[in-house]
């Protein structure tokens, strides 16, 4: 008898567990599998032996390939045994070495034995195993018995080929395909699980033709299926089919959907459920059709067993966020639930009250849920407070008893996210809910009286600076700002102060009483709280100076900051103090991410400023120096943008070169980074012949020639192009290497003094739309939409035609466009049918945009898009719908 993982003594608090395998070591149980070589097996010791190895495999231990051959071979001799037992372990531990090709003969002439055993479970067990270490030089050989197991009496051997097929389709699909008359033979069997692992394999048979597969539901949707979890497959199989079809919008006979509604009678519970939830994710499923649907799901809510309990709620939680209404007679059954012993259920039942609760029964939820919440942990708070959150959002004049509720549960402990969750629903509600601003502040500002997390402090006084002056009565909030300039730590003091200085500058009345708040904050011990304070009370005139201009000071106090603070790091750091004070205007704006590495060998490899940019705004500095300190560029202004090294030649080639687009307002300079990786070979007066004739906005105006070029030595040449000032004119443009070649003495590095003119032909490039938009990332998408206002708004609808999935099309348009996207927005969920995609810039010109996309998808894989774009200029909006219907 195996021995109890747990061992009970007298007193029950005093148990302790233990494991069989507690403290055993590769090295001696490979020790102990000499066992396998005696004369005499012992069949039991062999089997503890053969467990153990599995018990290291499946812990991560592995086994080296000298180890590995040992113990195969040692296991093979195993055979030799009749005992069931060691034959099944055999069997999984063949399974669980995978041998190779060679070692794979050696064992398959006893797994073919035991296929066409008499005895059933060597039959089924060597066929998994055969099918799991064979190739497809082997599969084609025993290819003939498979078929016959699939077709098999016993539901065992039929069951253990079906599932052998499912895997060999990974590997072998087109031996796999040759079995489907055999495999919709087995789907007509009687044993339940044959009849689900066949309708598994014919539907991945066929999987790839739509037409296959809607026969394939229609034949088994009759009635010929048995077997409660092939019918489960079949339900979803019928509701992939309803949703791929473009006809989901049928009226009168609905075959599809009138199997899905039998099913709600089905004697077998999953059954039952799979066709209630199936019914309920119908794309445009109808009030009617989903009462059946949600009258099964009820009955499941007072069921004896927790796993149906929690399958309808959940279900009905999805229902409720589309349907709220037809989950509404369900109400005073999830009532009930909300004392479940089950946690779980328990929150489910809560959060689905909240969406489909009305008004009148606000209150009473309130009451249940407060004492309700401590039970339960910090992840399903999460999830009733923003259910509470919706409610609110929903019955806006119950603002105050919900408001009330967060300001209480904000009070008792928890953890950050828990806190962080009720603070975002706060704010969310101040900012929807005209009349909830004032009880809402004060409720955070009690808060952070006690808050031990320094960003929710940091974040609350940044909303409370924001929010706070607007309000009837601004003063009552400076004695909790001020507070926390005395007891909190430097990252919240610093916020404090700056908090009190976006009250100085919108409240007139408070600015004294504010002068005297900063002065005090001089005398504090941390440098960043008293560089604040005189940076304050500087910009708000008090310190008796002169101040900016009342619209400049609350650009500075209240705008986002459209710099990446990266590139302001890098700018500070390489600002040499100096006469001239350091100018904001000259950092970057560009949001660049490093380039993949190119596939160079050393030395081939570009460096330098040739080299791809190792960080925005270093290489950004580098570039403008360097094009200001030649003479043909110098008077075209201050640089704009330059793009990432675009790669004109294959990788190792004898001559490497890459282009980086410099763009200007009015000019365009390519800068041809080049490395000659011939060490015979001198190249001199080396130049780049440009054809622009599929560029009509472009003409030449300047170049610069690279007088020589030693191996592995880069260098650069330009040409510069003229275009229609603040135009973003595109162009195709031919490159042609050109240059003097002399042959250089090894031996001594001398070059010959008689050269050949010759040509190199290079890759053609492109300038695109893209180039003419910086990557600006804004940490607040709302804030600057909004401030742009709707007068600036452009709006149009564009087919994108058909796209593989919903992310390609999100990718192209951005590609297309340039710009940075905000708040995560680039990544599109699996499966989702609709996005929204928000990206910032700022277009050439230095004028702000955003844009807000909307994808869904119409039709099979047609993607339809909503372009909305605002800009400080609206023909910059104009020109973003141009680029987008051009592109």
């Amino acid at each position: 008898m195996a021995q109890p993982l747990i061992k009970k003594d007298d007193d029950r608090d005093d148990e302790a567990e233990y494991s069989p395998f507690l403290g055993i070591e590769k090295g001696a149980v490979l020790q102990e599998a000499r066992v396998f070589n005696d004369p005499q097996l012992d069949s039991r010791k062999c089997s503890q032996v053969i467990t153990k190895l599995l018990y290291l495999l499946n812990q991560g231990d592995s086994l080296t390939k000298v180890e590995a051959t040992e113990v195969f071979f040692a296991v093979t001799k195993l055979f030799q045994s009749r005992d069931l037992a060691l034959r099944r372990m055999v069997y999984l531990i063949i399974k669980e070495l995978s041998p190779s090709a060679d070692e794979v003969i050696i064992v398959t002439s006893s797994l073919m034995k035991d296929m066409n055993s008499k005895t059933d479970m060597y039959r089924a067990n060597a066929i998994r195993v055969l099918c799991r270490i064979t190739d497809g030089t082997l599969l084609t050989q025993i290819e003939r018995y498979l078929k016959q197991a699939i077709v098999d009496k016993n539901p065992v051997v039929a069951s253990a080929a079906l599932v052998s097929g499912i895997h060999l389709l990974q590997t072998n699909p087109e031996i796999v395909k040759r079995w489907s008359n055999e495999v919709q033979e087995a789907v007509q069997s009687r044993a339940a699980l044959v009849q689900f692992h066949a309708l598994a394999l014919l539907h991945q048979i066929r999987q790839n033709d739509r037409l296959a597969v809607s026969k394939l539901v229609t034949s088994l949707t009759r009635g010929t299926v048995r077997s409660p979890l092939a019918q489960c497959l079949l339900i979803r199989y019928t509701s992939q089919v309803i949703r791929e079809s473009a006809a989901n919008t049928q009226t009168g006979d609905r075959p599809f959907y009138d199997f899905l509604e039998g099913c709600l009678r089905h004697k077998a519970e999953m059954v039952i459920f799979e066709a209630a939830r199936a019914i309920t994710e119908l794309s445009g499923v109808t009030s009617r059709e989903l009462t059946p649907a949600i009258t099964v799901l009820q009955l499941f809510l007072s069921s004896s067993k927790p796993v149906l309990r929690f399958a309808a709620v959940r279900t009905l939680n999805k229902v409720a966020m589309t349907h709220p209404m037809a989950v509404t007679n369900c109400n005073i059954d999830m009532e009930s639930l909300i004392s479940d012993q089950n946690r779980s259920i328990a929150t489910l039942a809560i959060t689905t009250l909240l969406k489909t609760g009305n008004e009148s029964s606000v209150e009473r939820l309130m009451k249940q849920i407060t004492n309700f919440m401590s039970d339960i942990a910090d992840e399903f708070k999460i999830v009733v407070v923003e259910a509470i959150r919706s409610l609110c959002l929903k019955f806006p004049l119950k603002y105050r008893s919900l408001m009330n509720f967060l300001s209480n549960i904000l009070r008792e402990e928890g953890g950050f996210d828990y806190k962080k969750a009720i603070v975002d629903s706060i704010v969310i509600l101040i900012r929807d809910i005209p009349d909830a601003k004032e009880s809402g502040l004060l409720h955070l500002c009690e808060f952070i009286e006690d808050c031990e997390f320094t960003y929710l402090s940091t974040q609350i006084l940044h909303f409370l600076g924001n929010e706070g002056p607007k309000t009837s009565d601004p003063s009552k909030y400076i004695r909790y700002i001020y507070n926390r300039v005395h007891l909190e730590n430097a990252t919240v003091r610093a916020a404090a102060v700056s908090t009190l200085a976006k009250f100085g500058a919108l409240v007139d009345s408070l600015k004294p009483r504010i002068f005297v708040l900063l002065r005090r904050c001089l005398y504090d011990g941390d440098d960043e709280v008293r560089d604040r304070a005189t940076l304050y009370l500087n910009t708000l005139g008090g310190d008796g100076e002169v101040v900016e201009t009342e619209k400049d000071v609350q650009a500075f106090l209240f705008d986002p900051l459209d710099i990446p603070l990266v590139n302001m790091e890098t700018s500070l750091k390489n600002y040499e103090p100096s006469e001239e004070p350091f100018d904001i205007n000259s950092v970057p704006r560009e949001v660049k991410s490093q380039p993949l590495a190119e596939k160079k060998a050393p030395g081939k490899k570009p460096t330098g400023l040739a080299a791809p940019p190792s960080g925005p705004p270093t290489t950004v500095d580098a570039y403008e120096r360097l094009l200001s300190s030649i003479p043909e560029f110098s008077s075209f202004g201050k640089l704009f943008k330059s793009s990432a090294p675009v790669e004109l030649t294959e990788a190792e080639t004898e001559y490497a070169v890459n282009v980086v687009k410099h763009i200007f307002d009015g000019h365009v300079v390519f800068q041809y980074n080049c490395t000659n990786t011939i060490p015979e070979q001198l190249l001199e007066n080396v130049s780049v012949i440009v054809d622009a004739s599929e560029a009509e906005e472009f003409s030449e105006v300047g170049s610069k020639p690279l007088r020589s070029l030693p191996c592995d030595s880069p260098g650069q040449t330009f040409v510069a192009f003229e275009k229609p000032e603040g135009v973003p004119a595109v162009g195709k443009f031919s490159n042609m290497l050109r240059f003097i070649v002399k042959e250089v003495d090894t031996s001594t590095g001398e070059a010959e003094d008689d050269g050949v003119e010759d040509e190199y032909q290079l890759e053609d490039m492109e300038v695109v739309a893209a180039d003419y938009m910086l990557k600006v990332g804004i940490p607040n998408f709302k804030n600057v939409w909004d401030s742009l206002g709707p007068e600036t708004e452009r709006v149009d609808e564009y087919g994108l035609g058909s796209r593989e999935s919903l992310a390609e099309a999100v990718s192209a348009v951005i590609n297309l466009l340039g710009m940075q996207p905000c708040e995560g927005s680039e990544v599109v969920p699996s499966n989702s049918r609709s996005h929204t995609c928000l990206l910032s810039g700022v277009f050439i010109g230095n004028v702000k945009v955003v844009v807000r996309l909307q994808f869904g998808i119409d039709g099979p894989k047609e993607v339809a898009m909503k372009l909305a774009v605002r800009s400080e200029d609206e023909s910059v909006a104009d020109a973003i719908h141009e680029i987008v219907a051009s592109g």
